[in-house]
């Protein structure tokens, strides 16, 4: 049996973080990651970003696993055994621990119809899929309005591909930005070549030899060659649950990023975490809550424990428009645009009563430390105070 001072389940970026954390404090210790991916940890942002811009695929493979820890590739965990620290894989093989990491990260959310031949974009496998398919003239459906779809539709409209959205909200992205941005983006896109169905639910596809033909509840249906479904993604916690461990929207942890058994720890997209700041728990879904949980998971898992308390920030790339976001970005709280080029270029801020919960950096840049500094802020805050709080330039 294969016996590890760490064992590491999921082969992500979080993974990849905490062994750098493991390693800050424990330079010898033995680590072992278990990962169902057949490739070491890499970068997921460029999946449907860099690479489709020249970005070298070699590069997006993380620094920190290799020579540090030992990885089974193409395993996947399938039960726990906390009172005697083992780990069972798919393969019958046992894995004994001292300490055990959770960064089972998620899996996209799927369809009831369809079937496997929808695209569900999520690894480097699908990263490739879907770029072999690219050039030949074809057009894609993307059912989803939000992170994914945004990001994959600019992409492939640059790419010289026929794109079609559809998504059952009012515009795209409305489920974080305030309603005249998102209308605006709706336009946007559309002037950019991308035919934007909003208000759509999708609720049959049928398969043919020759295509798709996608349905809709409003009775309205859509040829395509390719569907690609991003639709967000569940946090992978059954092998969390069937070990006991305590799972509510991901598994719960505390401000040491442990779950409710002794030595097992839970990070990254899997983690729900308290953030003390904005006085809420939450699962973040992107890379810098990826990274600063996992090292954070990796120092305590190592015997310096501290509590997480970082405030993680995300951004996307459309066209040419691009942001970075801090925070709590509901758009039911009250919100404050500070444009200095309308949709185009400035700071929107998310207020619930006088507290700040949250900042959009609308293609601006260099200030994301600066909008954590003043959410931390006690405030209050009023609209007034937000004016050209955080420069533009």
């Amino acid at each position: 049996m294969p016996s590890y001072k760490y064992l590491i389940i999921g082969g992500g970026v979080t993974a990849d973080a905490a062994i750098a954390g493991i390693r800050e404090i424990d330079h010898e210790g033995s680590i072992g990651v278990i990962s169902a991916e057949s490739y070491p940890p890499y970068n997921r942002p460029p999946l449907s970003k860099g690479l489709w811009k020249g970005k070298a695929l070699e590069d997006i493979f993380r620094q920190a696993t290799p020579g540090n820890a030992q990885l089974h590739l193409e395993s996947k965990a399938v039960s726990i055994n906390p009172e005697e620290h083992i780990v069972v894989d798919d393969q019958h093989q046992q894995y004994n621990y001292q300490k055990l990491l959770l960064a089972t990260g998620g899996s996209p959310r799927r369809l009831p119809f369809g079937g496997d031949d929808l695209i569900y974009f999520r690894t480097l496998e699908d990263f490739k899929h879907l770029h072999s398919l690219v050039g030949n003239s074809a057009k894609f459906a993307l059912i989803g309005g939000g992170f994914i779809g945004s990001e994959l539709a600019s992409i492939l409209n640059e790419q010289g591909q026929e794109v079609v959205m559809l998504f059952p909200e009012e515009s795209i992205g409305s489920l974080i930005f305030p309603a005249d941005l998102a209308s605006f983006l709706n336009d946007y896109y559309r002037q950019r070549g991308v035919t934007v169905l909003a208000g759509e639910l999708v609720n049959d596809i049928d398969s043919q030899a020759q295509g798709f033909t996608i349905k809709t509840k409003s009775g309205s249906s859509v040829s395509a060659d390719h569907v690609i479904a991003g639709i967000g993604i569940l946090p992978n916690t059954s092998l969390a649950e069937a070990a006991g461990i305590e799972v509510n929207n991901g598994i719960v942890v505390d401000q040491y990023l442990e779950t409710s058994q002794a030595d097992i720890y839970a990070a990254g997209d899997v983690a729900n975490i308290q953030n003390s700041l904005l006085d809420i728990r939450q699962r973040v879904e992107h890379e810098d809550n990826a990274l600063s949980s996992g090292k954070a998971a990796g120092r305590n898992m190592a015997g310096k424990p501290v509590p997480y308390e970082h405030l993680s920030y995300f951004y996307s790339d459309m066209f040419d428009l691009g942001y970075e976001a801090v925070g709590e970005l509901n758009p039911k709280h009250e919100i404050f645009s500070d444009w200095q080029d309308p949709y185009r270029k400035g700071v929107v801020y998310y207020l619930k009563g006088s507290q700040l919960r949250g900042v959009l950096l609308w293609n601006v840049w260099g200030q994301v430390d600066a909008a954590r500094q003043l959410i931390r802020a006690s405030g209050p805050f009023s609209k007034e105070d937000l004016v050209g709080r955080l420069p533009a330039d």
